[in-house]
């Protein structure tokens, strides 16, 4: 009697959703070599990267933070709230690593944070980790993390207020532009110079860039 033939394990299902052409090249390259790992399709904007995920359902999606039509975390936060539904393990894969970025990528629900810069055989763990329902963050950017832990979070109007000091108005000019009284831009001015620890409005802006607090339109 023969015996029976091992089951083939199955394979994860992998969705890249990149705007660039040759990012998505190499990181199916890296992928498709392994039996383990499919990829079963290619997205170059994030509306697309949410119609494929709704089509097929994959186990991890591959996610540029920056993209066309929607960014990677408005896609985080359309595919990751539905109740019931596959939900695909989601690896933010980007060249941004402010402490922003990884906060707000990870608030919204992604499992690994990796930099495009990650080896293959990070980028390989990272998809099988998150499959298998665990988070992968690479080693820098798990210590960009710790240190955002320690710094204090800025609320909602302090941040409209600090988009606006970086745009180099006044508090008059703020409280123009965002409807409120210019007391209470003053009010959130220095709530905002004592969260980051600045001097100054010039140093909290410096500041809030590099942690990556301000929004580029």
């Amino acid at each position: 009697m023969k015996p029976s033939p091992e089951p083939t394990p199955r394979q994860i299902r992998v969705i890249i959703a990149d705007d660039h052409p040759v990012v998505r090249r190499g990181l199916r390259s890296i992928l498709r070599s392994q039996k383990d790992i499919r990829v079963i399709a290619e997205a170059s904007d994030g509306e697309e990267a949410c119609q494929l995920c709704d089509q097929f359902s994959p186990d991890v999606l591959l996610l540029d933070l920056r993209m066309p039509k929607k960014d990677g975390l408005e896609v985080i936060m359309k595919l990751l709230p539905r109740g019931g539904e596959p939900k695909p393990g989601i690896i933010v894969m980007t060249t941004y690593e402010s402490e922003e970025d990884i906060r707000r990528a990870l608030s919204a629900g992604a499992k690994g944070y990796l930099l495009k810069g990650a080896n293959l055989l990070q980028i390989r763990d990272a998809v099988r980790k998150v499959a298998a329902g665990k988070s992968m963050l690479a080693a820098d950017v798990a210590c960009k993390l710790a240190e955002s832990m320690a710094h204090r979070e800025l609320s909602g109007a302090e941040l409209q207020v600090l988009q606006q000091i970086g745009q180099g108005r006044s508090n008059k000019e703020i409280g123009q532009h965002l409807y409120i009284s210019e007391n209470t831009v003053k009010v959130h001015v220095r709530s905002i110079l004592k969260k980051l620890g600045a001097a100054s409005r010039t140093e909290a802006a410096a500041i809030a860039a590099r942690r990556g607090l301000l929004r580029v339109n």
